[in-house]
Order: C-alpha cells, then structure tokens, then sequence
C-alpha cells in the first residue's frame, strides 16, 4: 500500500512511524509545509498513561519522548496578589519541536520519506496514493476541497488568546489571573524543558480592545503583557515564536467538527478531523490517539473502507467525553466572572471542576460546598458521576 501524509505534525508522523513499524514493504511518506525544524507553539502536555501507551505501540519513540520530557507536580494560581495551590495532579511536558524531531527521525529510521517545504494541494502529483492522510490542520486544505461531502463546521470561540514563551521555569502547572481596568486577563504556565515554559494569554474581547491589544505594536504588547503578569514571571520576559509563519496572532479558538471523516481514499486526522480547547491541554494525545487508531484499523482484515469505517466510528466514541469536557472548560473561561470574586481557594476548586455540566447550572459557592460535601461521601459520588453525563445530554436536547 501507498500511503501519503499531508502535514508533518505529530498525528501525521505517528501514523507513518506505526504503519511503517508493521508493514515494512509499505511505501509511507510525509509532507510537511514548513522547513525542517519550523513550527509554531511551544511545549505540549500529555499525562502518564499516554506515556504508557506510546510504549505499548512504538517503545522506541516512547523512550525518547520520556527521555526529553519534563514532569510537572501539582498545580498553583495567583489571583490578584493571593496564591493558593493545589497537591496531586501530576503531567508531562515536552517541547513541541524535540517532540516533531524524535518522531521524524524514528520515521525515518524506518524508511518512511519525510519532505519538508512540500505544500501538499489537492492538485499535486504526489498525492498519488492508495490512502491520502489529511493531517493539515485545522485549516486543511484537502478537507476544504471536500467541506460540503465531510459537512464541516467551524466555531469561534469568543476570548482572544495568544501563544508565548517565557525563560521561567514553571515546576506546577500555574495560572494567573491579574484585573486591568478593562476587565481580566489570565495565563496559563507550565515548564517543558530546563530552560524555558508555555505562557498562553487569554482575556475577553472587551479586555483584549480596552487594554489596546488589538492595535499595538508587537514589542509593546510583549511589554504590557509582562508589567501585568509581573508576579508570576518574576521578571523574566515573554518571547514570541520566530517560527516560518511569524508572530504568534491573537486568535479566537477554532471548533472544528466533521459529519464524516473519509472521502474515498481520503481521510482526516488529528485537528482536521476535530479540535479540543486547548484549556483541557489535550490536543497532541487526541491526535496522536487517532494515529493509533487508524493504524489499527488499517492492519486489520477487510477493505479500505470498511477500515476507514472503524477508525472513524472507534474515534468518535473515544472522543465524546474529552469533547465535551472541552467544551465546558472554554465556557468556564468565558465567564469567569462567575467565579473570579470567590475566595482563592474556593475559585481554584471550581477551576478544577469546570468540566462539569452541572457547574454552570448551581451557583458557584452552592456547588463549592456540595462539592466538598459529596467527595467526602461515597455514596453521594457516585449520584454526582452519574447525574453529570445525564444532565449534560438534556442540556444538548434543548
């Protein structure tokens, strides 16, 4: 078989590396856009257990990811001038362009063709293939040649938000509210390496254009930023990206969704197929999870189609939870005034809970203290983990 991946992302080159691993006699390559060593974001997160599966798949990329990886412990957020932290939760990180170097080199290890600065259209003679993997992002443009056969839909969120990097070095996963004069503004932090972290900077439209984001220079934006996040940087600069694409813009978050995933012999992966928020720090596992599964699908008995058909119906049961805690997560930002006046602690706890359906539907500081109440009984745990999923799907009915 001739496979041939558009867009040298992880889902793209973790499909090629699996296909590559159990059909040696296969002809896979990958088409990256950009140049060898080009891309936008950076660090990622994932939790252990994606560590566990990688390993279970492909052992060799996996000891190469954990050997690059930084762990992070627990989480802290400064709000206003308090602090309060939170002991338990414990995740990965990993830069986003050692992660794209490990898996291009075991790809190629392998004999899969991987080609960077080749911008794949759907008139390029190299997708000639047996199977034509749209990896290309949530822009794809071998999707958008076939939007209205996929029935694909795009969603904006309402926040502006952009990606930055910061010479600190966040141990705990780290959040940041500051109020301007024109409303909130808020980062996310996490290390993922020894010398660098993600600063992601979120805040409302209103924020955005008060604050005067959305006309200044690059340079003074950079500088705004760091005067307001002052506390959590402790005076260590935020760094733009330099990657071929330029700047990092302001940007409203894309939901992507699809009717169907596959068109003949065509097939969408990763963010072309569906996006999450990147509040839920997932999107790299989920597209990674889809290479799994596509792979799997392929390597067993049947026709294309019918492997294609499994994929596609595999991955979407797998992704309705995460989705739909995505999806709480952005609504939680976007109306954090609901919760940004609690006490620090209390605010935290409910940061903790917004994937819940129920949260926006009880007042805050009721459902802080039922939520206190139900973890220390199990009985009242249980009604809570089965009530939630109940009520998110009425909500979806109306």
């Amino acid at each position: 078989m001739k496979v041939v991946c558009a867009g040298g992302g992880p889902a793209s080159l973790y499909l090629a590396i699996l296909l590559k691993a159990r059909h040696r006699g296969w002809d896979v390559s990958v088409h990256e856009r950009n140049p060898a060593g080009a891309t936008y974001g950076w660090g990622v997160t994932y939790w252990p257990e994606m560590l566990e599966t990688l390993a279970a798949h492909d052992d060799v990329s996996a000891r190469a990811i954990e050997k690059h990886s930084v762990r992070w412990n627990g989480g802290v957020a400064h709000i206003r001038d308090r602090t309060t932290t939170h002991h338990g939760d414990e995740g990965f990180a990993i830069g986003r362009h050692r992660l794209l170097e490990i898996l291009a080199e075991r790809a190629t290890s392998l004999g899969v063709d991987v080609h960077y600065g080749h911008v794949l259209t759907p008139e390029s003679p190299a997708l000639e293939g047996d199977l034509i993997v749209a990896g290309d992002g949530s822009r794809s443009r071998l999707r958008d040649q076939h939007a209205e056969h996929f029935g694909t839909q795009v969603s904006l969120g309402n926040n502006r938000f952009v990606w930055l990097g910061t010479t600190r070095v966040f141990r705990s996963f780290t959040f940041a509210f500051v109020e301007t004069d024109h409303g909130w503004l808020w980062c996310y932090a996490y290390g993922f390496d020894g010398t660098h972290s993600t600063c992601i900077v979120e805040c409302s439209p209103r924020t955005w254009a008060g604050l005067g984001l959305d006309a200044m220079e690059r340079a003074d934006a950079l500088k705004l930023l760091e005067d307001l996040l002052a506390e959590p940087l402790r005076g260590h600069p935020l760094i733009d990206r330099t990657d071929a694409d330029g700047p990092s813009p302001w940007q409203r978050f894309r939901t992507v969704t699809n009717r169907v995933w596959s068109h003949g012999n065509l097939v969408l992966l990763g963010d072309a197929a569906h996006t999450t928020h990147y509040s839920i720090g997932a999107g790299t596992t989920l597209a990674m999870q889809d290479a799994m599964a596509l792979a799997r699908a392929l390597s067993e008995p049947g026709t294309l189609p019918s492997a294609l058909g499994r994929y596609e119906r595999v991955r979407r049961r797998e992704l309705l939870p995460l989705q739909s805690a995505a999806r709480h997560s952005a609504n939680w930002y976007e109306n954090l005034t609901r919760y940004i006046h609690l006490e620090p602690h209390e605010m935290f706890a409910l940061l903790g809970q917004r994937h819940s359906p129920l949260l926006p539907h009880i007042p805050p500081q009721l459902y802080y203290r039922v939520d206190r109440a139900v973890d220390r009984t199990q009985a009242l745990r249980s009604l809570k983990g089965w009530l939630g999923p109940r009520v998110a799907r009425l909500l979806q009915k109306k």
